[in-house]
């Protein structure tokens, strides 16, 4: 029979036994040993390049803030109106200073994470304005489903972060909504977490927040969040954006450069153009952060997508978009710098073969690309429209899947699983020989969420589907939770100044601006 994952068994005893039928501990940051897949040879990589310092030096690059423009003109480039033009020599003596790894540092400090090089991350989807919820339901979210969501990315094992708005909290103001966003981030899980970049002064206040939560020298020295900042292509860095930018580079915190792309309408209509126009827009904010701070982290980020000329709509999945993580990997891998990518991306409206297939080429893509902060890891559905339930626990494990394959090839056993070869011989079978008996846990990832049975098991045990299967589990997960409790003083110290703040700011459907 399917367990009615509804039922509330109620008492001490039944929720320890539920808490034992999981393993809540985080991987580690991933070291992915696959080797990267590169579809460009030495030269194109220079051809890239070369056109996107082209871009760069002669057709500028348009940052609509009087703070940066001013940067630009101090460090040396030329600024005509809002349009920077930046020469290639002094774009690559900043961006050398950038950091090509560094450490996130969690709450809970047996959850730090490496980052760069081959040390990758996997990080829950953000900014859905709805979800599909435990009655696989499409509709706005509150805060409790976002704190919901956050309490599942903290007992996931392959994500490696409760990221911020996995969802929008619509009950409550959009100009004080970022507050309770970061508070949810840092109280359901101790885990490492996103900041809020949705204006300078929101940004503020979430480095204000990290601060009491981390102290303010430690995260003076130490990475313990991550900034987005999405470009406006082509070519456009916006003053919201800049600002935010600015606000996080100050305190020493990472933020990604992310243009956002839609091949075909904010590019050419070419993959390797759009990653020369790509790479020229990362570049001019990869170099920017470095005006702001020398030596502070930064992350090569995007958002890829292509955009279907019959309907304008945007796509994921595509054999496109596999092609630019390909060759943005070995951009990011030629400047030496961490990078960004998106991941488990769907179009579908439901959580349906077409998300699965999706999904699955993405994920599959950005691993052999070598990514390194590999966002949007769960949930993502509807082109970001909505984050599912469902398709959050599975894509969660996927990413599992994916961790234990980059894992590559466990040779310590070797010769003793090869010794069972003789003792079953020709025509035996492996499963009482006492290799397999102390190995058969390890030795192959067990799906918890696929069924494998028969057809004749699956129907006798109710045929139940991926999605109710999934939606079940997330029950299960919910009900064993327990909170990694925060400290006291600092739990009184964030909320006093979330007050604070909603006294300060107010409580308008507009982004805070001016508080």
């Amino acid at each position: 029979m399917a367990l009615d994952t509804r039922r509330r068994s109620g008492g001490r005893s039944a929720r320890r036994a539920a808490r034992t039928a999981f393993d809540f501990t985080m991987l580690p940051g991933l070291t992915n040993r696959l080797p990267v897949c590169e579809v460009m040879d030495g030269s194109q990589v220079e051809r890239i390049d070369a056109a996107s310092m082209d871009i760069l030096e002669n057709v500028g690059v348009v940052f609509r803030d009087d703070i940066a423009l001013a940067d630009w003109r101090k460090a040396g480039a030329k600024v005509v109106g809002d349009t920077v033009f930046l020469d290639r020599g002094l774009v690559r003596e900043l961006i050398a200073t950038i950091p090509a790894t560094f450490t996130y540092h969690a709450r809970n400090p047996a959850n730090n994470v490496d980052l760069g090089g081959n040390k990758s991350v996997f990080v829950p989807m953000t900014g859905a304005p709805f979800l599909r919820d435990l009655d696989d339901v499409r509709r706005n979210p509150m805060l409790d489903d976002l704190t919901m969501f956050h309490k599942l990315s903290h007992m996931m094992p392959a994500l490696h972060s409760s990221a911020h708005h996995i969802v929008e909290p619509y009950d409550h103001p959009i100009s004080q909504r970022h507050l309770r966003i970061t508070y949810s981030s840092m109280k359901y899980s101790d885990k490492m977490f996103m900041g809020m970049t949705t204006s300078p002064k929101n940004a503020e206040d979430v480095l204000d927040m990290c601060a009491i939560l981390f102290g303010e020298d430690f995260t003076e020295e130490n990475a313990v969040t991550t900034g987005n900042c999405n470009g406006n292509s082509p070519l456009v860095w916006d003053e919201t954006m800049l600002g935010a930018m600015r606000a996080f580079c100050r305190r020493n915190q990472p933020v990604l450069c992310s243009p956002f792309v839609l091949g075909g309408a904010n590019t050419p209509a070419s993959v390797a153009a759009s990653v020369a126009q790509l790479n020229a827009e990362a570049l001019s904010a990869l170099a920017y952060t470095q005006v702001i701070r020398q030596g502070c982290p930064a992350i090569y980020g995007h958002y890829l997508s292509t955009v279907s000329m019959k309907s304008g709509a945007p796509m994921a999945g595509t054999p496109e978009i596999s092609l630019m993580n390909f060759m943005i990997g070995q951009m990011a891998r030629h400047y030496g710098v961490p990078w960004r990518t998106s991941n488990t991306l769907g179009g579908a409206k439901t959580f349906d073969a077409q998300a699965g297939y999706e999904s699955a080429t993405t994920l599959s893509s950005v691993m052999h690309a070598g990514a390194n902060y590999i966002w949007h890891s769960a949930g993502w559905n509807e082109a970001g429209m909505h984050c599912s339930v469902a398709k959050f626990i599975v894509d969660a494990e996927q990413c599992a899947m994916a961790y234990r394959m980059a894992e590559g090839v466990k040779w310590g056993d070797f010769d003793e699983a090869l010794a069972a070869v003789p003792d079953v011989g020709p025509g035996g079978h492996y499963l009482g020989h006492p290799h397999t008996q102390d190995n058969f846990q390890s030795a192959f990832f067990r799906p918890e969420l696929f069924d494998n049975n028969s057809i004749e098991q699956w129907q006798a045990e109710g045929g139940v589907e991926i999605t109710e299967r999934a939606l079940g589990r997330a029950r299960q997960l919910l009900q064993a939770y327990e909170e990694p409790r925060l400290d006291s003083g600092v739990n009184d110290a964030l909320l006093d100044y979330i007050a604070r703040r909603e006294r300060e700011i107010p409580a308008a459907d507009a982004l805070n601006q001016e508080f």
